[in-house]
């Protein structure tokens, strides 16, 4: 089960260099279910997510690169790609921020994962996060890889 909030983002961190970074690369074979490959730096995955919001169902299988490129060229939409920060948000858990390329440079996102519906619920974002999305459609990366958002 993954739980987890997403939020705008007002103000990117300083020295973001300090940060774990990740190369995303993704895109989505089917959105209903939700079927999506994804590169992450020099690993390779599908994944199936359930519908929901806030918590919903998620599978990773590991895939080749081979698979990956086979994949991929069969995906409907955008490729969506991002590179992911990991930033501890000094409680003991991991902000992700995402910093959009390609067809939505400029967007920045933070997704915070969390245990169980109670912490997510009670969670007090930092000064720097916006708006919370969490329950925005639209900033689901398979629906954004279905056309482009103008956000």
């Amino acid at each position: 089960m993954e739980i987890e909030r997403k939020f705008l983002v007002k103000k990117l961190p300083e020295s973001l260099g300090q940060y774990k970074k990740r190369e995303i690369e993704q895109a989505y074979l089917c959105n209903d279910p939700v079927v999506r490959v994804r590169r992450d730096n020099d690993e390779y995955y599908l994944t199936y997510k359930s519908k929901g919001f806030i918590a919903r169902e998620e599978y990773n299988l590991p895939l080749t690169k081979e698979a990956y490129e086979h994949l991929l060229a069969k995906a409907d939409g955008l490729i969506i790609t991002k590179n992911r920060y990991e930033i501890p948000d000094g409680n003991g858990l991991t902000i992700e921020l995402d910093i959009f390329e390609r067809d939505y440079e400029g967007l920045v996102i933070a997704e915070v994962e969390f245990d169980s519906l109670e912490q997510a619920d009670s969670y007090t974002p930092p000064a720097w996060f916006g708006a919370d999305v969490s329950k925005d459609g639209r900033y689901h990366n398979n629906k954004m890889s279905q056309k482009k958002i103008e956000f």
